[in-house]
């Protein structure tokens, strides 16, 4: 299938994209035309500016070069405290070395590393001197303001409860919009650290994963915005200006701090994985009991991928390869990204042509499925109790806007970048 006609599916999936979101819109009549157009062309200019044009792409190689020292020295501390279990050299000889590296050791450990490196550069104000400066963009252009217009931008870097954590008193007076505009975003992306961790592990996939996933991440932006407004079109009061938290007293208190919630956050993915993919393989066992179908037994994957092909196709995908990527995006959307992502690099580089690698890879970069919408809501409304009835009411909506915009943003970059 040529070029061209992978691009008008494409663009064809952007405007049914928008269409699915609307007959959960509060009133469609209400929808800014304008501002949507606008918000789907920021996207592609997005991704234009930073995968097409040299200077910046050169520019942003930088970022190739510190997920390659972040690895390098966690697998230094990893060595020392865990030993060959943690990468150091065994002491015995290996007929299969790459048994050898230890997922929960030596690929998620960085997470520790990278939360506590980002506190620091928040303590120092670099992190919210870059986001009040992408913030400021988004406001002038699409009209967002206020903390939710800081917090989706932090988004970029940090996850989807530590961001509204950052306007936590701002929370209670959020218009609607706003809370459901938080909420997309926040599914929409993934925190910084998950970023160099899906870069280590995708690094034999795709080239140049850290600069294709911040990309991901800053073209989420309008694609939230844009089906936050479709959905609650005549709800957009600002809670006006503000100045981010500063959580932390020193230098020492944001490495000690950062590295508590890095450990949580590590013991957590470990603990998900384990417990998901048990339930993955007992539901399985179970569904391979029903009788086959086209000569194959049923299993959770092959019934995802016959519900979400549609949407993969939709992306720009050969229907030849729309099955297995819609497989992806149902692991993706009922258990969580990590699962899909280790999925696709159990597939090997050569299940995919690298249109369609790179295009899922932007589809699965997310935090859009059911368990992270109740961590959401559980996380945002011990910050604001009062506004749990409406984080519950906005709950689905923010899932199927997060999911649309991790769509659309992986239809527009093979529009963009092949």
């Amino acid at each position: 299938m040529n070029a061209l006609t992978l691009d008008l599916q494409a663009a064809l999936g952007i405007l049914i994209y928008v269409a699915l979101a609307m007959p959960f819109s509060s009133r469609v009549r209400g929808i800014h035309w304008p501002l949507v157009l606008k918000a789907i062309g920021w996207q592609f200019a997005i991704c234009w500016l930073l995968l097409r044009v040299p200077v910046i792409t050169h520019s942003l190689g930088f970022l190739n070069q510190v997920v390659a020292a972040l690895s390098a020295a966690t697998l230094r501390g990893t060595s020392f405290v865990f030993g060959y279990v943690g990468g150091a050299p065994p002491p015995f000889a290996l007929q299969n070395p790459s048994q050898l590296a230890i997922f929960a050791f030596q690929v998620i450990a960085i997470i520790m590393v990278v939360s506590a490196l980002s506190a620091v550069l928040w303590y120092w104000r670099i992190l919210p001197f870059v986001i009040k400066g992408i913030a400021w963009v988004f406001k002038r252009t699409l009209g967002t303001d206020g903390p939710a217009g800081f917090a989706i931008t932090a988004n970029v870097f940090v996850g989807q409860v530590e961001a509204p954590l950052l306007v936590r008193p701002f929370i209670a007076r959020m218009s609607r919009y706003e809370l459901l505009l938080l909420m997309t975003a926040g599914m929409a992306m993934i925190a910084g650290s998950m970023m160099v961790v899906y870069s280590t592990l995708l690094a034999q996939q795709f080239s140049n994963l850290p600069t294709q996933l911040m990309t991901k991440s800053l073209m989420s932006i309008p694609a939230s915005i844009l089906f936050a407004h479709i959905m609650l079109p005549d709800d957009h009061a600002s809670s006006g200006p503000t100045e981010p938290t500063r959580p932390y007293t020193s230098t020492m208190d944001a490495i000690t701090r950062g590295t508590t919630d890095g450990l949580h956050i590590w013991l957590n993915v470990i603990a998900i994985l384990i417990v998901l993919i048990a339930l993955v393989a007992l539901l399985n066992q179970g569904i391979g009991l029903l009788p086959w179908v086209l000569g194959e037994p049923l299993s959770l994957e092959r019934i995802a991928g016959w519900f979400f092909s549609p949407l993969a196709w939709l992306m720009g995908i050969p229907w030849s390869e729309a099955l297995q990527a819609g497989s992806l995006l149902g692991i993706k959307t009922v258990l969580n990204e990590f699962l899909a992502y280790l999925k696709l690099v159990d597939m090997g580089p050569h299940a995919f042509s690298e249109r369609t690698r790179l295009i899922v890879i932007y589809a699965l970069c997310g935090f859009a499925n059911f368990a992270s919408m109740g961590i959401q809501i559980s996380g945002i409304a011990a910050m604001a109790p009062e506004r749990r009835h409406d984080l519950n009411d906005l709950a689905l909506r923010s899932l199927l806007g997060a999911t649309l915009a991790s769509c659309m943003t992986a239809a527009i970059v093979g529009i963009v970048a092949f």
